[in-house]
């Protein structure tokens, strides 16, 4: 059995467990009480019986009737017994004395009675019947009521009593609750931002020093030590691309010059090779300084309104004739309207991306295929190819900086640019995913609807 760790489930656990303890505590104190309130009665009223028609156990010969009633006058004038109710009855069931009228007869032994007993003043209390010999029967009633409905008044006080201790500890349980994930519900506010690119955001504390404010600021402090060492790497990796961009664009200028003014056709043609491989470390540098910029979050801020459909039919359109100069077409299936808030520049660049790498890693003759649609409050754009896709296993690789799979290494490319599309879309609050075609690879994009 697994048991549950949310909070609130914890928290109900808590309250239902406590509700059903103070309610059992309450039934068997009820109970307990009423039980012993009984047996006392009981013990008076047979001590009375055994006063009136002498012990039961003695043998001696049964006493006669007028002494038996005028003992029953003797206990209705004594202080300690004058609110004993007594009757006296012959072996026909005739009532021969005492104060009290019974509407049933009663068993030997002790029983309780009832207002519907039709007893005067009676809500509650026990009788005792004994043999007295003869066929006659005695009957010694006695209240366990000290008033009318006390019990009524007794339930009513426990009600309120233990009622109020369960309103108490439900407040006081809403309230820990409420702080508890009001506060917890602060990190995850905070964690969310981060995640989305805010580094500088921090747990906030309320000041008191307590747990809560002590787990927070640690928190921050790893936060900190984290951001120190993005920011750390971020710097290297911006400052290489930077630093290394002047001197290739020079050295590519420089290989331009010298193209120029070569005559030799063999040379030229390595000439215009190293340009090439310029121009795609060059390209390399561009796109690692891209997805620098976009996991900083700050495009953002100039997020508008768009339909990702109609941006899709757009860039397919437009690649329609790239992809045919390699042998691929690329087909529009049924797009509904996708509307988010997000960046047309970025996107643009993501959808080029991909069509680009369809073409490059798919035989020519085969297509791809560009759909849309909604899943609950996510846009899903899905570009689907038929080419040999990318294993499970391999496909965090894939989303890696660099992490180019091994069949792809002899191809044009630097492995950045589903790091950089993955990188776009996470600033747009969703993902990128890679799914099997079957066959074929299926990439979507999947963002927030607006």
């Amino acid at each position: 059995m697994r048991l549950p760790r949310s909070l609130r489930a914890l928290t109900l656990i808590f309250v239902a467990a406590f509700l059903l303890v103070t309610a059992g505590t309450g039934v068997a104190i009820y109970a307990a009480t009423h039980r012993a309130i009984e047996r006392l009665v009981d013990q008076r009223i047979a001590g009375a019986a055994d006063a009136v028609g002498g012990p039961p156990e003695s043998g001696a010969a049964p006493l006669p009737t007028a002494e038996l009633l005028r003992r029953l006058a003797l206990l209705a004038r004594e202080r300690d017994t004058g609110d004993i109710g007594t009757v006296l009855i012959d072996g026909e069931g005739r009532r021969i004395g005492g104060n009290v009228t019974l509407r049933r007869p009663l068993p030997l032994g002790a029983v309780s009675l009832q207002a519907r007993d039709g007893i005067k003043g009676l809500t509650a209390g026990r009788a005792f019947t004994r043999a007295v010999g003869g066929g006659r029967r005695l009957t010694l009633i006695a209240e366990t009521e000290p008033f009318d409905d006390y019990w009524s008044a007794r339930l009513r006080i426990y009600l309120i009593g233990f009622g109020s201790i369960v309103a108490v500890v439900a407040i006081g349980m809403l309230v820990f609750a409420r702080l508890v994930g009001g506060r917890i519900g602060a990190m995850r506010t905070t964690v969310e931002a981060i995640v989305d690119g805010d580094m500088q955001r921090r747990v906030p504390t309320a000041g008191d020093g307590g747990t809560f404010d002590r787990q927070a600021e640690a928190l921050n402090r790893m936060l900190d030590r984290i951001a120190e060492l993005m920011q750390g790497i971020s710097e290297v990796s911006s400052d290489i691309a930077h630093d290394l961009r002047s001197p290739l664009a020079r050295l590519r200028a420089r290989l331009v010059r010298i193209e120029r003014g070569v005559d030799d056709v063999a040379l030229r043609g390595d000439l215009a090779s190293a340009i090439a491989q310029s121009d795609e470390i060059l390209a390399m540098f561009g796109a690692v300084l891209r997805i620098a910029e976009v996991e900083g979050g700050a495009r953002r801020a100039g997020f508008a309104e768009i339909d990702l459909a109609d941006l899709g039919d757009e860039i397919a359109t437009m690649m329609a004739p790239v992809a045919e100069e390699s042998g691929h077409r690329i087909m529009i299936d049924a797009l509904s309207p996708l509307p988010i808030r997000g960046d047309r520049q970025l996107l643009t660049q993501v959808l080029i991306n991909l069509i680009e790498n369809a073409c490059r890693h798919t035989p020519a003759g085969t297509g791809i295929v560009m759909s849309g649609g909604v899943s609950g409050p996510m846009a899903m754009l899905t570009l689907t190819d038929e080419g040999p896709g990318i294993p499970a296993e391999e496909r965090g690789l894939a989303l890696r900086r660099f992490g180019r799979l091994d069949r792809s290494r002899s191809s044009a490319g630097h492995g950045l640019g589903l790091p950089l599309a993955a990188a776009i879309l996470r600033l747009h609050r969703g993902e990128l995913r890679l799914e099997d075609a079957a066959p074929g690879l299926r990439v979507v994009l999947v963002t927030p609807l607006r």
